[in-house]
């Protein structure tokens, strides 16, 4: 990859952004530049960055982003201007200084190209010198000197129609004045307040906008949910959105500005003035400050998408188990699909159950052979429409103790389902098959199965087509690779879409990896993957310390040790007079290894601690062990829920104002964010997490608009 030059302004600036040396920021700038990945960074580089963590590493990414497309606008500003013969040392210096891009537009403003305006019309009449005048504010009289500029033939036949021309011309001096953007861009950002107001007949169209139909708030504490909200319903032209600070005190910073005195020529500035606010500079600043608070409300929104991502991701696997798995229906049955350990599809079917009583006995009766002939340890059953009716028929049936009976997130199987993959993988088999499949896999191993879906397709987020797509998937994406590299992927079984994510690999490589495997029977060593096709230096350094080999020939190809370290625990092995194979299973011999004897150049103690970490546990599983969960009994639908009740959920999506928790009656209680707990809550994800078990108390129901509301704190009140 091409080198970079890394601006030192640039480092100084960011290490003072993030509270970090110079010398970090600088390291992790220039492996960035030079291809590596946010994961192999923070693993496998911490000699170089000070043991920064993904998200340092990420942030600093970020911020280097940003500083260079104003390096980049500053650089076309500079030459556009050259081109055109307005640049000045004095004007090259300001943009030189400028830190930011809208104080770089806001000098460039005044000598950028223009379309036809109101002040170009009054200049090619001729009027420039008149504003010129009146702006000076000397104490001239405007009306006088307006008759010197009188033309009919360029249309100006009156002092009004001069002063008026006039006045746009110094109207569009206001607004393009550097300092006045700079004050009236402060003041919309402390100040402003965001109001929403119904659009006359609206009011049934935009019912569940019902909230924002007259609401206002300052726009600089206006919560994430709030704003997207607001934005939806403008865009669907229910309600209409301002975002503007008081009148009175942006007049009042121009006035303190420009005007010099009180004659009648500061009394045309003062109506230029008022103009210039009313039509030029509070539509520009408001525009601004609409994209800034759409940003930030984006930028917290995917926040918590990520947060909700990674912990379904990263939910408990139950492992290699042999699993029968149901994808509810009522009217078209339930389809139901036989997985071996390995989730490779061995038997499809249909039963009948929620229908009626005449096909019970013979549906029992096959779901009870299903589970002798392929010896199933656990059922899932999807949560969907119908899940819990299913249930309570499994449950009812005479299976051995020891088969795990669970309820398993539906979310975006529909979606896998009908996808490129699922049709490759299953050619020959519907989408309710597929949809099964993937329903048993995710209980299987959550991770393995949820990659193959759009993370946006999940259902773990707030308001997630409102904001930025192209940041959402670039943030949802980094979340995968970051859950798949915790996690580690064995080489010889992972999909093509699950190594996708692997930190170096990405779509074409993946596939080429599946194909090679197929052609050449599994990878015995890491090194191996050096003859995939196109798989080069850079993504073998990049991807192989992700990879597992479980049953290899070299035993460290089955854990987190790098290839590029494997000299230093053969050294080590060695040194003890023993094999490789010898310091993983014997730990009185680790423990005699002096690690201060294996630093180098490029290997520190925090690299020598990792590796030893992983001789310990090769190839450990980060994830949580597996625990039971089940819904309470006899709590099937809306109608069975009373307040009062404590009952068990799983929290299913967490939010800016709070969680939803799934109880197991098809439709998600709401913990409001005043409800999470005993003490104030700033943020609900510090309380409760996607996937979490909670026991919560019922405050309310409304069976009419099916609404539950739900509270996990000790001592609830209820209605």
């Amino acid at each position: 990859m091409e080198s970079i030059e890394i601006n030192p302004s640039h480092v100084e600036k960011i290490s003072q952004e993030l509270h970090l040396t110079k010398k970090q920021v600088e390291a992790t700038c220039e492996l960035l530049d030079g291809g590596a990945t946010v994961p192999f960074i923070a693993r496998y580089r911490k000699e170089l960055t000070g043991s920064l963590d993904e998200l340092n590493i990420a942030g600093i990414g970020d911020l280097l982003k940003r500083h260079r497309e104003v390096d980049k606008r500053r650089t076309a500003i500079i030459s556009s201007l050259e081109d055109s013969g307005k640049m000045t040392e004095q004007l090259r210096e300001k943009l030189n200084t400028a830190e930011t891009l809208s104080t770089l537009e806001d000098i460039y403003l005044p000598y950028r190209p223009k379309r036809k305006t109101r002040a170009s019309i009054a200049r090619e009449r001729g009027l420039e010198p008149l504003a010129a005048a009146i702006f000076a504010q000397t104490g001239i009289d405007p009306v006088a000197e307006a008759q010197k500029y009188l033309n009919p033939e360029k249309s100006v036949e009156t002092a009004e129609a001069a002063l008026s021309g006039a006045r746009d011309i110094i109207a569009e001096w206001v607004n393009e004045d550097a300092q006045a953007r700079t004050k009236m861009r402060r003041l919309f950002a402390e100040k402003a307040i965001i109001k929403s107001k119904l659009i006359s007949e609206k009011e049934e169209e935009g019912i569940k906008y019902r909230d924002y139909f007259q609401w206002e708030e300052p726009a600089r504490s206006a919560p994430s949910h709030r704003v997207l909200a607001m934005r939806r319903g403008e865009k669907e032209s229910v309600l209409t959105l301002r975002i503007l600070p008081h009148e009175d005190k942006a007049i009042g910073l121009l006035t303190a500005q420009f005007i010099k005195g009180g004659g009648p020529d500061s009394l045309e500035v003062e109506r230029a003035l008022k103009d210039s606010y009313k039509r030029l500079l509070s539509l520009s600043m408001e525009t601004e400050l609409r994209m800034e608070i759409k940003k930030r409300a984006d930028s917290e929104a995917i926040r918590v998408f990520s947060e909700n991502l990674r912990n379904l991701l990263l939910a408990p696997p139950l492992g290699g188990k042999n699993v029968l798995a149901i994808d509810p229906g009522i009217r078209t049955g339930c389809k139901i699909v036989c997985l071996n350990r390995q989730g490779m599809l061995i038997h499809n079917d249909m039963i009948y159950p929620l229908i009626g009583k005449a096909s019970l006995q013979k549906d029992a009766e096959k779901v009870t052979e299903l589970c002798k002939k392929f010896n199933i340890e656990a059922i899932a059953i999807g949560n969907g429409t119908g899940g819990r009716e299913t249930e309570l028929f499994i449950r009812g049936l005479e299976l051995p103790a020891d088969i795990i009976i669970l309820m398993v997130s539906e979310s975006g199987a529909s979606v896998y389902s009908a996808s490129e993959a699922a049709r490759q993988e299953f050619p020959t088999e519907d989408v309710t098959v597929r949809g099964a499949v993937s329903i048993g896999r995710r209980l299987m191993d959550p991770l393995s199965e949820l990659v193959k879906i759009d993370p946006r397709s999940i259902g773990v987020g707030q308001y997630q087509h409102d904001v930025d797509q192209g940041d959402l998937k670039e943030t949802l994406d980094g979340v995968v690779s970051s859950c798949v590299s915790a996690v580690g992927v064995e080489l010889n079984t992972a999909s093509k879409e699950l190594l996708s994510y692997v930190p170096g690999i990405g779509g074409q490589l993946a596939l080429n990896i599946v194909n090679y495997r197929n052609e050449n029977g599994p990878f015995l060593t890491k090194q191996s993957l050096k003859k995939v096709p196109k798989l080069g230096p850079k993504a073998f350094e990049q991807s192989a310390g992700f990879l597992r080999i479980r049953d290899g020939q070299n035993p460290l190809d089955r854990s987190a040790v790098h290839p590029e370290s494997y000299h230093i625990v053969q050294t080590m092995a060695a040194d003890m007079a023993a094999t490789v194979s010898d310091l993983i299973r014997n730990e009185s011999l680790r423990q005699k290894i002096d690690l201060s004897r294996y630093i180098t150049g490029t290997a520190g103690l925090p690299t020598l601690n990792d590796i030893m970490a992983e001789l310990a546990k090769p190839g450990r599983d980060p994830r949580e062990s597996f625990d039971v969960f089940s819904f309470q009994e006899g709590i099937n639908k809306i109608e069975d829920v009373k307040p009062g009740m404590k009952l068990p959920g799983i929290v299913t999506n967490v939010t800016a104002f709070g969680a939803f928790v799934d109880i197991g009656v098809h439709t998600d209680g709401l913990v409001h964010i005043s409800q999470l707990s005993d003490k104030f809550v700033k943020n609900p994800g510090q309380i409760v997490k996607v996937n979490q078990k909670v026991e919560a108390t019922v405050v309310e129901v409304d069976v009419k608009r099916r609404r539950i509301s739900l509270s996990l704190k000790s001592d609830t009140n209820t209605k």
